[in-house]
């Protein structure tokens, strides 16, 4: 789950981590007064759940109220695309007016989870309010990183050794250990599975601030955290993606033609690899999980079918705890329902799976039975191109 930038340095700034003066604000009006209790000149950040709104058009600077007034009413309602968003892009609900800053240096500091080591890692980076990734391909050298030991946690040394390397003013290394400890504190005591601070900046005066935030909390262990659950904003998320998770279903939407039905993380991916290996690009993650039930079955039929890419899809169950007839009468009752106009192609494999491939055969309906994946994802894919 994704947080906006107002609310994720209100998250950081209660464990420590200093954050400008500013205001989420809803109309131009609501801008202007907040420019003014600001002292005047602010800037205008448009908020959404994407990167690289300044280079789009989505953060201005006003020199007095009134300018943020109308800056506001020209962002508000309006669609910003980004590199993040897509060619779609994200229509601007909320604003964030803060206080301007007289900006000294621009560093770059995150944490997340580095799969390969198992372990929290802090990154930080002398060249802040770029990309990561351009850094990351240009001056990798210019990369610091600090793994964090899960017993031990981020310690001192480690801090001082990331404020050193980025080149800090002395006078400011006490301060710039505390709040890197303090970004530590905020990542692990809400799940996060990222933190970044682009830029973390030096003001003129010697301040250190997170001039921009961005959080991302993990799903499932949302379940601790009710105050941040309560920070969901479904308007920017998938709508397919949040009406899947109201069904308790694991689902990505992509930007292929195949949709995708399997039960099981691990076999999902596969599916997606051997469809895209018979030359077609999956429309969909989709893990109904091994406990489903008919009723999911079919929401995740609608699911998939409520995307308009999709021109054939791909059921793959292998029944474990999960039954293939229960599967089949689940795909049945939804192709009844919905009135399905695309190719269905199943394999079914496991438990029940002859009682499976019976009520498919004597639903009525044109289904085409896979012998195996490779089988299965040959059929779906000339399906898709209207073989």
């Amino acid at each position: 789950m994704k947080v906006h930038e107002y609310q994720a340095k209100h998250i950081l700034a209660h464990y420590g981590v200093p954050i400008p003066r500013g205001e989420a604000v809803f109309t131009p009006e609501e801008a202007r007064a907040a420019a003014q209790r600001l002292g005047g000149t602010v800037v205008v950040k448009a908020q959404i759940h994407a990167g690289g709104r300044g280079k789009a058009g989505g953060v201005k600077l006003a020199r007095n109220p009134e300018e943020a007034e109308r800056i506001a009413g020209s962002l508000l309602g309006q669609k910003l695309v980004t590199a993040q968003t897509g060619p779609e892009g994200r229509v601007v609900g909320r604003l964030l007016i803060e206080e301007a800053l007289d900006i000294a240096k621009e560093f770059y500091l995150s944490l997340l989870v580095d799969r390969a080591a198992a372990r929290p890692v802090f990154m930080a980076s002398s060249e802040g309010g770029v990309e990561i990734e351009v850094v990351a391909a240009e001056h990798p050298e210019k990369i610091l990183k600090e793994t964090v030991h899960p017993g031990t946690g981020f310690q001192p040394f480690q801090a001082r050794h990331l404020a050193f390397g980025l080149g800090l003013d002395p006078v400011l290394l006490q301060e710039a250990t505390r709040i890197f400890s303090s970004l530590y504190r905020a990542f692990l005591a809400t799940d996060a599975s990222l933190v970044e601070a682009n830029p973390f900046v030096q003001t003129r005066d010697g301040r250190l601030l997170a001039l921009d935030a961005k959080m991302t909390f993990d799903d499932n262990a949302l379940f601790r955290h009710k105050d941040i659950q309560e920070l969901r904003d479904v308007h920017e998320e998938d709508p397919l993606e949040v009406k899947a998770s109201e069904y308790k279903l694991n689902y990505i939407r992509l930007d292929g033609n195949v949709g995708c039905m399997v039960n099981g993380a691990g076999l999902a991916m596969a599916t997606m690899d051997i469809i895209q290996y018979a030359g077609g690009r999956p429309a969909n993650f989709l893990d109904v999980g091994g406990g489903a039930s008919e009723e999911q079955v079919k929401r995740g039929f609608e699911i998939i079918l409520g995307d308009p890419n999709v021109r054939a899809v791909l059921i793959n169950i292998f029944g474990g705890i999960m039954r293939c007839d229960i599967v089949a009468s689940g795909v049945v009752a939804a192709a009844k329902s919905l009135g399905i106009n695309v190719p269905v192609v199943v394999r079914l494999e496991g438990t029940n799976v002859e009682l499976g491939q019976k009520i498919l055969k004597e639903s009525g309906l044109n289904f085409t039975v896979a012998s195996g994946m490779k089988d299965a994802a040959e059929k779906v894919v000339a399906a898709s191109r209207g073989n």
